[in-house]
């Protein structure tokens, strides 16, 4: 079993995560199960990488069980702009439901994306689910917390 290892985790998202945590994922869910715009900032062509929690966990075991010490991303380095992510949840929860552009907040970096090639050579791992798949997942989530917690009709 390895030593003492470093993760620098990418824009991780999944069931249970906070539906407050501020994230893009979350918030633009939180919005369309909500029937509210969904706020992006600029003309969305920034771009995010995401990462399904249950690849981030392999990508965790595999540097615990492995003699790697780090610091290794692990990420998803598939590329997607803000205003992609928004209308795939979009076309998921409500196509109806506006997407509403405000200005770009000036230290909002243009590109966010993860080199995994570490995590390839010396884990052998890379994500295994796609952002479609994993939007699948994590919206059932959201819409059964969101519906206990009376924020929408059930």
């Amino acid at each position: 079993m390895g030593g003492t290892g470093c993760v620098c985790c990418h824009n991780t998202y999944g069931p249970r995560m906070q539906v407050n945590d501020g994230r893009v994922v979350s918030n633009f869910i939180v919005q369309a199960l909500q029937g509210i715009p969904l706020t992006v900032y600029g003309d969305g062509s920034q771009t995010r990488s995401f990462c399904y929690v249950s690849d981030l966990v392999e990508g965790m075991i595999r540097l615990m069980n492995g003699e790697q010490p780090g610091p290794i991303n692990i990420g998803n380095p598939d590329e997607y702009t803000v205003l992609e992510l928004a209308q795939k949840i979009q076309a998921i929860i409500d196509p109806t439901v506006a997407i509403q552009f405000n200005p770009l907040p000036s230290d909002d970096p243009q590109r966010r994306q993860p080199d995994i090639t570490k995590a390839r050579t010396f884990l052998g791992w890379e994500p295994q689910v796609p952002l479609e798949t994993g939007l699948n997942l994590t919206i059932p989530d959201f819409r059964s917390r969101l519906i206990k917690l009376g924020k929408i009709p059930g």
